[in-house]
């Protein structure tokens, strides 16, 4: 499969950082606040690649930087440094500066301003917040949280994203009765449901699910689960899974990643992750969830 998007060396550092962060941080230190200078090293060095029709997952402890990560690849913090491309962009009015030269893929989104990157993810991403009031406007109908990521790309018939936000709302199962019900209503698998529909109300390639089960109890989650699932197949979309839930990885993903304090301690194929980790911390995220 080809790439979608490629990420290099992400680093997202919070502090002025000194000589000494980078020995004194990161997985083999068992921290990421450098003691001399209180540098917080979010996510360090980061790199990975995202092909067509395939579900990444980040997996790692509370603090591992793997929600970081996500939000950096949505524009949601800046990065420190690093560089993310994205393959095959669809082209948009005014945007300028996306394709060079007629390539395939796009500069470094990173060095775009703030307007361009809006643009882009609005084009190429939809996001699924753990905690839904971060997706979702909780006083405002769930039809008009989906026509409000449609008006960001530029539809302006009501009566075109009134239909686009019901098939949405329909797909992700939630009562077409409740459609100009506000999220603040509905139950915690209702929100999520809420969320995924307006993260897929622009046809993005790319879906980024931060935590999206945790919460839910188990017959809600497993609901969730699989109504993501069979969206990714029938979408065709490709896949940023974030969850400490090796159950949640399994089930939806090819390839993970491990993190731990903010680096990415090993990588591969999902079954060859769990059924023969490498890595000491991998091995006890593993023995941690078979007890």
């Amino acid at each position: 499969m080809e790439a979608l998007l490629r990420a290099h060396g992400i680093t997202r550092r919070y502090g002025p950082g000194c000589a000494l962060c980078l020995d004194s941080t990161g997985a083999d230190a068992g921290t990421n606040r450098c003691p001399t200078c209180g540098s917080v090293w979010a996510c360090r060095d980061v790199s990975l690649e995202l092909r067509a029709e395939e579900a990444l997952g980040i997996v790692g402890e509370s603090g591992s930087g793997k929600s970081t990560l996500v939000k950096l690849l949505h524009f949601d913090d800046p990065a420190t440094s690093g560089y993310l491309e994205l393959a095959r962009l669809r082209q948009l009015e005014g945007i300028g500066g996306i394709y060079a030269d007629g390539c395939d893929w796009s500069r470094d989104l990173f060095s775009m301003d703030r307007y361009r990157q809006r643009r882009v993810r609005d084009a190429s991403m939809g996001i699924v917040y753990q905690h839904p009031h971060l997706g979702l406007r909780m006083g405002v109908s769930s039809g008009g949280n989906v026509a409000e990521r449609l008006l960001s790309a530029g539809w302006r018939s009501i009566g075109a994203m009134r239909q686009r936000a019901s098939h949405l709302l329909e797909r992700t199962e939630i009562p077409l009765s409740r459609m100009d019900e506000p999220p603040r209503n509905f139950s915690g698998g209702m929100q999520q449901r809420v969320q995924i529909a307006k993260a897929l109300s622009g046809d993005p390639p790319i879906l980024l699910l931060d935590e999206v089960s945790t919460g839910l109890d188990l017959s809600v989650q497993a609901r969730v689960l699989d109504m993501i699932r069979t969206l990714r197949e029938e979408l065709r979309l490709s896949m940023v899974v974030v969850s400490h839930d090796l159950g949640v990885i399994h089930l939806l993903c090819q390839r993970t990643m491990v993190m731990k304090n903010g680096q990415v301690v090993e990588s591969g194929l999902t079954d060859q992750i769990l059924q023969d980790p490498q890595h000491g911390y991998t091995q006890l995220l593993v023995a941690s969830q078979l007890q």
